[in-house]
This record gives structure tokens, C-alpha cells and sequence, in this order.
């Protein structure tokens, strides 16, 4: 057997004992769309920490980190950043969040905005934000799955045969096990890839320089520039302050709006779990580190690789590891695409059905039919997001970072409906149709961005204007709603 298919080996057993252990997790769920969407909101503190932390880092943590510390330098400390503010928040919206989940059965973020508001067409609306915001996420993941497959096999496995293997095993769990097959193969998944990131960030350097210390001092010595905050931008200049501070503010706000993780506050078996898991996240997030090593040991390495988000595998494949590791290291790589992409297509369908379809067309589907909707719009997100794998251009961090710039919409009316009581569905809707617009024309033209500050901070200036505005222009909602709506997420239970 030759090297390479060792290594396919390697990766095929991995794949396999997560779908094993995908299919196994949703034995324990009832079949409900509370079971299915939000594991019979019974997620203890081990898989919470683990649904938490392996959802947000993913391939562009495993790929995309690594590439910008390899070819930016500084600029992917933006990552570290945004994800020590990004939580905070998170301490108060998430028992807020699932008190009322709990009392009302919202098992979707839209059902919660549709309830407070009391319009569905704000469920629709930020129902189609946040898929759209999704699809570009999951090709992330994808597009990273199928990079591994084609590096580690030396391109005998390419990347749209590796993204298909990779996720077929996760739409399979998904459709069978729902959120519970998410949570469980998440915790098994994390732990695999902290474990192969810490191995492979504190080895390599040891093996390249003599040590970590010894790397960075070459690299002072050669390539100061890519030492010094705020790093470069995508062309090799100097990125501005304005362009780095933007990308982390937009990360920060948006990180727990996206509707895969904020539903997890209904998924949580109390308030406790949550705060729990925010205290721990910090542990969580310092995998990053070794990821981080690992990109600026290519710096100076021997031979570059055809893209920097290859950098990782490049070095892997290159530096004499025996085939068993290379294979270990695919693995990892893998358990962070999947440990993100599952949840995502999970939390995609979920909104599709339970937030676009049922809530406007105000259906009166069966519990049982929505189920059913759900699974199968979940095969409609991977190959729509499959596809986009296959033809975007962006690298895996500009992939994600643009869909940060269409999720961060959702923060006026999210944040507005726990802090402001004047706020109405009209404010909701005209902000986050307006955010959005405003945010894919900046996509589409880069170059109208002013001070290179990042489209979706823009869009979110007009958003929340817009949302002030008409809010204070229009009907104040009920009251007498709000009131209670308000309290019962204050209410300890």
C-alpha cells in the first residue's frame, strides 16, 4: 500500500467512527422538532463546551488561520480578538434567550424575533439573512475538507471528490440524529483536533528552527513586517487600522448571532450550562495558538505551497512525517471543518423551514411534516453550498469574514428586542433589509468601501438607523406584550 493510501485509510476510519457515533447520538432523541432541532433542550456542560468551541473553529481556524499567519502575518491575530469579545455578550443574551425558549418552545432565533415583535415576516426576513449568510460558511467548510483530501493524497483524491466524502458522512448523521448527532460527533471532533494542533504546533517548529522562540527570532530578523499589528493585506501591503479594527468589531457582534450557535441556548439544560460553557470557552480558543505556529513556520520554510491556505498541509506533507501522522493530521483538519459544517447545515434547515416556509405561510404543517421538511432542505443547503466550494475564488478567511459582514445584520433586532422596548417589527424589518442591501452591493464593489472598513460594518450603520428610525415612526408594539415578553427572560426558573 502505497503512502497515500495509507493516509486515505487513516482519514476513512475517522470518517467512519464519526458517523458511528453521529447515527448512534440521535437513538436518545424524541421524534419532535424539539428533539430534533434542540436535542430535547437536555445539552449538558461537556457537550455544550464542545458544540460551542468546535463550531466556531473550523477549517478556516485548521486552514485559513495558518494561511493569513503564513501570508499576513499579524493580521490573523483579528481571530484571537474577536473571539475574546465576542462571548461577553453571550452571558446575559443566553439565559435571556433560553428562559423564554423554555416558556414559549421557540426552538429557531426567528420564532423568538417573530414572538417579540409579533410579525412572522420578521422571522422571514431574518430567516433569509441568515441563510444566505450560512451557505458561504458551509463552502468554507467544504472547500476546506476537499483542500486536505487533495493535498494529503497528492491529488489523487481532489477537492470536489474529498468535500463530497467528507460530506456525505455529515448530511447522513444530520438527517438521522439532528442536533444531537451535531452535539455529540462535535465534542468527539474537538477533541481529536486540539489534540493534533497542539502535537503538530509545538513538534514542527522544534523540528524546522530548534524551538518556537528560535522560529520568531529568524522571522524578526527577515520579515519584521509580518510581526507587527495590524499585519498585511491580501495584495502584501500593510493592512490599515481601520480595515483590521473593522473586522474584528463586525466578528465580535456577529460571532453569536449566527443562528447555529445562538439556538443552542434552547438546546441548554439551564442557565448554568451556558454560563459554564462561556467561562470555559478561553480554553477552548487556545488551540488557535499552535494553528497559528504552524502558519509562521512556513515563512521561512524551504518550498511554498500553491496557496496559503494550503501552508499547513504543505509543511505536513513535506517535512518527513511517517504516512500514519500525515493521516492523523487529515483527520484533524477534517473534525474542524465537520465539527462547523454539521451544525451549520443542521441550523440552515431548521431556519428554512421553521422560520421562511411555516412561519410565512403561516403553516399549519404537523410537527412530524416539519421534521421531514427539515432533513430535506438540509440535502438542498449541502449541495448549494457544495457547489459555491467549487467555484468561489475567495480564500477561506475572506469567504468567512463575508459572511460575517450578512449575519452581523441580525444584531439591531436581536439586541433591540431584549434592550428596547419602543423597537417594532417595522424598525426590524426595514434595518435588516436595508443592512443586507447595503452590504452585498459593498461584496459585489469592494472598492466603495470607505476607509477599507468592512461591508458589513457599513451595512450595520445603515441597518440600525434605518431600525431607530422606523421604529420610532411607526406603532408602538403592545405594551403589555413587550412587558412580559421582557420579564420572562429576566425571570430566573
Amino acid at each position: 500500500m502505497s503512502d497515500w493510501r495509507l493516509v486515505l485509510a487513516v482519514v476513512v476510519a475517522y470518517l467512519a467512527a464519526n458517523l458511528f457515533v453521529g447515527l448512534r447520538a440521535g437513538a436518545r432523541a424524541t421524534d419532535t422538532v424539539a428533539g430534533y432541532v434542540a436535542g430535547d433542550r437536555g445539552f449538558g456542560t461537556l457537550v455544550m463546551y464542545f458544540v460551542t468551541g468546535a463550531t466556531i473553529f473550523s477549517a478556516f481556524a485548521f486552514l485559513g488561520g495558518p494561511g493569513w499567519a503564513y501570508s499576513r502575518g499579524a493580521a490573523a491575530f483579528y481571530i484571537f480578538a474577536y473571539g475574546v469579545l465576542g462571548m461577553a455578550p453571550y452571558w446575559a443574551l443566553g439565559p435571556w434567550a433560553a428562559r423564554l425558549g423554555r416558556r414559549h418552545g421557540y426552538v429557531t432565533q426567528g420564532a423568538l424575533l417573530a414572538h417579540r415583535y409579533q410579525s412572522r415576516w420578521v422571522a422571514v426576513v431574518a430567516g433569509v439573512v441568515s441563510v444566505v449568510a450560512i451557505v458561504p460558511y458551509v463552502a468554507l467548510q467544504m472547500r476546506g475538507a476537499g483542500i486536505v483530501f487533495e493535498q494529503v493524497t497528492g491529488g489523487h483524491v481532489p477537492l470536489w471528490l474529498g468535500a463530497a466524502l467528507a460530506y456525505a458522512v455529515v448530511l447522513l448523521y444530520v438527517w438521522k440524529s439532528g442536533v444531537l448527532g451535531v452535539g455529540w460527533t462535535n465534542v468527539f471532533q474537538g477533541v481529536f483536533m486540539i489534540a493534533v494542533a497542539w502535537g503538530l504546533g509545538l513538534y514542527l517548529p522544534h523540528e524546522l528552527y530548534g524551538g518556537i522562540g528560535p522560529m520568531f527570532e529568524r522571522i524578526a530578523a527577515a520579515r519584521p513586517e509580518l510581526l507587527t499589528v495590524p499585519g498585511l493585506d491580501a495584495a502584501g501591503h500593510p493592512w490599515s487600522a481601520g480595515a483590521f479594527s473593522s473586522a474584528v468589531l463586525v466578528s465580535a457582534i456577529g460571532i453569536m448571532l449566527w443562528p447555529h450557535l445562538f439556538m443552542k441556548a434552547f438546546a441548554a439544560k439551564d442557565d448554568a450550562t451556558i454560563r459554564r460553557t462561556i467561562v470555559l470557552f478561553p480554553t477552548f480558543q487556545l488551540f488557535l495558538f499552535p494553528l497559528f505556529v504552524v502558519g509562521f513556520a512556513g515563512v521561512l520554510y524551504g518550498s511554498a505551497p500553491a496557496s496559503p491556505d494550503a501552508i499547513m498541509p504543505h509543511i505536513v506533507l513535506t517535512s518527513g512525517l511517517p504516512p500514519l501522522v500525515v493521516g492523523l493530521f487529515c483527520a484533524g483538519a477534517l473534525a474542524a471543518s465537520m465539527s462547523t459544517g454539521d451544525a451549520l447545515v443542521h441550523g440552515a434547515a431548521s431556519i428554512a423551514v421553521e422560520d421562511v416556509w411555516a412561519s410565512g405561510r403561516d403553516s399549519r404543517l404537523s410537527d412530524h411534516a416539519r421534521r421531514a421538511w427539515i432533513r430535506r432542505l438540509a440535502i438542498v443547503v449541502g449541495v448549494v453550498s457544495y457547489v459555491m466550494a467549487l467555484t468561489s475564488n475567495r480564500s477561506l478567511v475572506g469567504l468567512l469574514l463575508a459572511a460575517y459582514g450578512a449575519i452581523v445584520q441580525l444584531a439591531p433586532s436581536v439586541y433591540g428586542a431584549f434592550l428596547w422596548r419602543r423597537a417594532t417589527a417595522a424598525g426590524a424589518v426595514a434595518g435588516l433589509v436595508l443592512g443586507a442591501a447595503v452590504t452585498g452591493l459593498l461584496v459585489l464593489r469592494p472598492d466603495w468601501r470607505p476607509f477599507g472598513i468592512h461591508e458589513g460594518l457599513v451595512g450595520l450603520v445603515v441597518n440600525l438607523t434605518a431600525f431607530v428610525v422606523v421604529s420610532l415612526g411607526t406603532r408602538p408594539p403592545d405594551p403589555v406584550h413587550v412587558v412580559d415578553w421582557v420579564e420572562t427572560s429576566r425571570r430566573r426558573t
